[in-house]
């Protein structure tokens, strides 16, 4: 197998909405009756692509990631010409391979940032019920058994270079939105993965959950950038230096939400903690 198609590695600390977990455990089995898509959605650094990479891993599926942002023109994904001792050769890329791949588990990123439009024409027949295209220095292509394609995208009108995606393009994915995860699991996330102690961790997500919900400025802080500040705190930073130098954010607010947390004391919403899980426990 190319070594570029291997099964990744899980993290054995990714947290997953127990509803999607189990509705992720019925597309696999889907998957084994015919090809299946997944759109993920939402908010930039709630895990979308890392839920794609644990699926992989979990389920012992070899991987491929394509970055849809570089695409101008159809039939970039499958390859190029080139020119090869003044000939012009057809170069496949990893794609052709991947989706002739059974079980392979073929991630397109940012699939609503085409650099063109036009360049994901060739995706609506791989995604269809026929599940094959026609690449002319190739020939027929044919989505092999098992294959799940996964496509995940950050969508609003502040993601500059995004398109909205085609209809008839989404009508062809089952759908997972994603959101951050609670502020009580994302603070064991931050304490398993850094070491930092549950009391400094739990501070850093009050006061970047009091940044997200601000009311006159929120800003979408990442579990991504959390993650960057718990690590800065476990070199030795103090929590205030890590969050000015992880977030671009106002100092006098900074000020704010730390003066406002220090009075009111123990935010926690542990509401929603029951129903998130470990990606790889058991169903």
């Amino acid at each position: 197998m190319n070594k570029n198609l291997e099964i990744p590695g899980a993290d054995p600390f990714f947290y997953i909405d127990g509803e999607t977990r189990v509705m992720l455990n019925h597309f696999e089995k889907i998957s084994r009756r015919h090809p299946v898509n997944i759109l993920v959605t939402g908010k930039q650094g709630c895990g979308k692509s890392s839920l794609v990479r644990q699926f992989a891993a979990v389920y012992k599926r070899p991987m491929a990631t394509f970055q849809v942002g570089i695409l101008a023109e159809p039939g970039q994904l499958f390859g190029e010409h080139i020119l090869v001792d003044g000939e012009t050769k057809y170069r496949p890329y990893l794609f052709s391979e991947a989706i002739q791949t059974p079980g392979c588990v073929i991630h397109l990123e940012e699939i609503n940032r085409p650099e063109h439009p036009k360049a994901l024409n060739m995706l609506f027949s791989l995604l269809s019920d026929d599940r094959s295209v026609w690449v002319d220095e190739m020939g027929l292509i044919k989505v092999a058994d098992d294959v799940i394609i996964f496509a995940t995208m950050n969508e609003g009108e502040e993601f500059v270079g995004t398109e909205m995606l085609d209809p008839a393009l989404r009508d062809r994915f089952y759908t997972i939105l994603m959101d951050y995860i609670p502020a009580e699991v994302e603070a064991e996330v931050l304490a398993q993965k850094t070491g930092v102690d549950q009391e400094r961790v739990r501070e850093i997500v009050n006061i970047i959950n009091k940044m997200r919900g601000h009311a006159d400025t929120p800003l979408d802080v990442s579990t991504r950038t959390s993650l960057m500040v718990a690590e800065l705190v476990a070199a030795g930073t103090s929590i205030r230096e890590a969050i000015t130098y992880s977030l671009q954010v106002d100092r006098e607010q900074l000020e704010s939400i730390l003066l406002t947390l220090h009075l009111e004391k123990g935010l926690y919403d542990a509401s929603k903690t029951s129903k998130y899980m470990l990606f790889n426990d058991e169903i």
